[in-house]
């Protein structure tokens, strides 16, 4: 199987009560702990690759990982740019196999918004590829995405409206208090969703994909062995799945997660190298992150996404 769109997927999990699993992608390692979950328990799967990314390990790089992946597991993989700044950066994914692209203009006023996504839509949707936008800030740190909390601010629901109807946009990304990096809440703050701010929307675009960023649990076992290892991680808290799993219910078809990974890959590596200091194959500890990795999207399929074996509903 080739790669896909989002299109079905969206509708798919809208109508079903479940969320995709949009997983950011920097190596090797990190691809395969994905697709081999995902593989296993036949869940579509969105892989998404950020600028930072592209700068790390070039962009033919993550294509032909993608591309292998695709060869070892026969599941539905879209390919995704996460946070494409501007058109030339959206284009070049288009034109270099993506299949799907995000341009992020939330940091322009809205009608400077509309015109670079609509510029966007109309090139990708004359190659066949789909779109995401954002309305609405979210703060925190991811990659070239920096956002001062008190930049930040929640997607005003009366503009939605205008906007996926004046861009022609596929999927919405909107802003109800997720956050990027590891770090989402200070120590003593209960975490906390605006699910109002999310069933206004839900009303007023009826059907139409919802994305959330910045949807990381930072999972307490990763910290604990980063911490055991050498790590400085005590203050790191994300977002509780069951809200996640709740937003996954209604109309969010797309969840996006980054830190969570690279949480695991790094306990992976910490906890070798501590324990194994004489070891010096990159085989020995990236195994372990690797495993870790895969551990990490299997429990999200399962627990948070809903989407096991949903792989099957779509075409083949």
């Amino acid at each position: 199987m080739g790669l896909v769109t989002t299109t079905e997927m969206f509708k798919k999990a809208y109508d079903g009560g479940y969320a995709i699993g949009a997983f950011n992608v920097n190596n090797m390692e990190i691809v395969q702990g994905i697709t081999e979950a995902a593989g296993e328990l036949n869940a579509p799967l969105i892989l998404q690759v950020s600028a930072g990314a592209r700068k790390y390990a070039q962009h033919s790089y993550l294509v032909k990982l993608v591309e292998a992946a695709l060869i070892e597991n026969d599941i539905p993989i879209a390919l995704h740019l996460d946070h494409g700044a501007d058109f030339d950066i959206c284009k070049s994914c288009i034109d270099g196999g993506f299949t799907s692209v995000m341009i992020d203009g939330s940091k322009y006023p809205f009608d400077e918004n509309i015109e670079l996504t609509k510029k966007v839509v109309e090139y990708a949707h004359d190659k066949g590829v789909v779109v995401e936008a954002e309305l609405g800030q979210l703060s925190g740190i991811e990659d070239d995405v920096n956002v001062s909390a008190e930049n930040a601010s929640y997607t005003q629901p009366d503009q939605v409206e205008e906007f996926v109807g004046r861009t022609g946009v596929d999927s919405l990304a909107i802003a109800i208090g997720t956050s990027h990096g590891a770090f989402k809440f200070k120590p003593g703050q209960k975490p906390m969703l605006r699910f109002d701010i999310l069933e206004e929307v839900s009303k007023r675009l009826p059907g139409f994909p919802i994305v959330l960023h910045g949807s990381s649990s930072v999972s307490k076992k990763y910290v604990d062995i980063i911490q055991a290892h050498g790590g400085n991680l005590a203050d790191a808290i994300g977002i509780p799945e069951e809200m996640l799993r709740q937003a996954a219910r209604s109309a969010v078809c797309k969840i996006n997660i980054d830190s969570d990974l690279r949480l695991a890959l790094t306990a992976g590596i910490r906890e070798v190298m501590w324990e194994h200091p004489e070891k010096f194959d990159p085989r020995e500890y990236l195994k372990v992150g690797r495993a870790y990795v895969k551990e990490v999207v299997e429990h999200k399929i399962k627990e948070v996404l809903g989407c096991e074996g949903k792989a099957a509903e779509m075409s083949k």
